[in-house]
């Protein structure tokens, strides 16, 4: 079994509880982390057999501009939709950051880590 990661991801998208959020928008970092056999790739050096980031980038991508209230949302969809594409996938932990929140302080971000398990 083998860990591929993609990190630090950046999008700017429109998630949040507060409405202005929704329309003014704001950062997000995105880390996903997937593990897979990838035997047959590490053999044949051919990206049809493992998992393509360019994908990843893309399912990820396209779940990122579905407004969503919670991170969590957004989170369980990436999920669903990088584990639709790659059913080879035994496990998915993805992190979503929101950066700068808007919570009446100074803070970095906020995230939210989901992780699933397929085998």
């Amino acid at each position: 079994m083998a860990i591929i990661q993609v990190e630090n991801i950046e999008f700017y998208a429109y998630h949040g509880c507060f409405q202005e959020e929704q329309v003014v928008g704001n950062q997000f970092l995105v880390d996903i982390l997937v593990e897979t056999d990838t035997t047959k790739a590490q053999l044949s050096d051919k990206l049809h057999d493992t998992v393509n980031y360019q994908v990843l980038y893309n399912l990820i991508k396209e779940e990122m501009k579905i407004k969503s209230k919670l991170l969590e949302h957004v989170s369980e969809r990436i999920i669903n939709a990088v584990h639709s594409q790659f059913p080879e996938i035994t496990r998915i932990r993805v992190k979503v950051s929101k950066m700068n929140p808007p919570l009446g302080g100074k803070i970095e971000r906020v995230s939210v880590t989901l992780e699933r398990n397929f085998a």
